[in-house]
């Protein structure tokens, strides 16, 4: 029998993303949005995989000063390990909490 400790939970695509992009962006507002199911059928979606596209909304204070290619390289590369397994496109609106208005 294993107690709460030894459960390991399998988060979705979705849910370790948002992890990665909350901690490391200390995000203001997070929206991630699945939309693999627009994408089923295509040639580089293999087998009807799902979460596979996605579009990000991130307002982060780490935005402040950099250009928008600095702030797309930067959700790029906290993502990685999810581009690497099966993570096809994604989507990306990177703001500042000023430019959001927040």
């Amino acid at each position: 029998m294993m107690g709460s400790r030894g459960t390991s939970v399998v988060l979705s695509r979705a849910a370790r993303m948002r992890q990665k992009l909350q901690s490391a962006l200390e995000a203001s507002a997070l929206d991630i949005e699945d939309v693999s199911y627009q994408h089923a059928g295509h040639a580089a979606v293999k087998d009807n995989a799902n979460e596979t596209h996605f579009n990000i909304k991130v307002i982060s204070p780490k935005f402040e000063g950099q250009s928008l290619v600095k702030r797309h390289r930067m959700v790029y590369d906290l993502l990685t390990d999810e581009l690497n397994s099966g993570l096809h496109a994604i989507s990306i609106v990177a703001k500042t909490p000023t430019e959001s208005g927040s």
